[in-house]
C-alpha cells in the first residue's frame, strides 16, 4: 500500500493491508485489530485508553476541547457543546455518540480503537493525534 491510498478509511484496501500484516506476525488473519494485532503493531506502548461515562482525567480534556473543536466537521455541527472538565458525564457521552454516528462507526458512546481512529480531515491525522494519545505505527 502506497501513502497515496491513505484515504482515513478502514476499507478492503486497509482490510486486505491488515491481514497481511497478521499473517506475516504469525497472528490469525481476521483483520481486526483488536489486541494481539494492537501489540504486534506497536508492543512498547500501552493500548489506547478506552473511555466512558465515569472517565475523568486529563485524556478526557484533552478530548472534549476535540470535540468543541471538530464540530461541524468531523463531529456534526447539532453535537453539544461540552463543559471542558475532564469528566466524561453524559453530554461527553451523547457527544460522542453524535461523532460516531456521523463518521459511520458503532454508536456506542464509548473512546475505543475504533472511534479513536476517526479522520480529523487534516493530513492524515485522527482524535487520537488530537488528544495525545500514541495509535499505531
Amino acid at each position: 500500500m502506497s501513502y497515496d491510498q491513505v484515504d482515513g478509511i478502514f476499507g478492503p484496501v486497509t482490510a486486505n493491508a491488515v491481514r497481511q500484516f497478521q499473517r506475516d506476525s504469525g497472528l490469525d488473519d481476521d483483520g481486526i485489530i483488536g489486541p494481539p494485532t494492537w501489540a504486534a503493531l506497536d508492543g512498547d506502548r500501552e493500548w489506547p485508553p478506552t473511555l466512558k461515562r465515569g472517565s475523568d482525567g486529563d485524556v478526557v480534556t484533552k478530548l472534549q476541547i476535540a470535540m468543541n473543536t471538530g464540530r461541524g466537521s468531523f463531529a456534526p455541527s447539532a453535537n453539544p457543546v461540552l463543559a471542558v472538565d475532564g469528566d466524561f458525564g453524559p453530554i461527553t457521552e451523547s457527544a460522542i455518540r453524535g461523532t460516531q454516528e456521523f463518521n459511520h462507526a458503532a454508536a456506542d458512546g464509548i473512546v475505543g480503537v475504533q472511534t479513536w481512529a476517526i479522520p480529523i480531515y487534516a493530513a492524515g491525522q485522527v482524535i487520537a493525534n488530537l488528544c495525545g494519545v500514541d495509535g499505531p505505527g
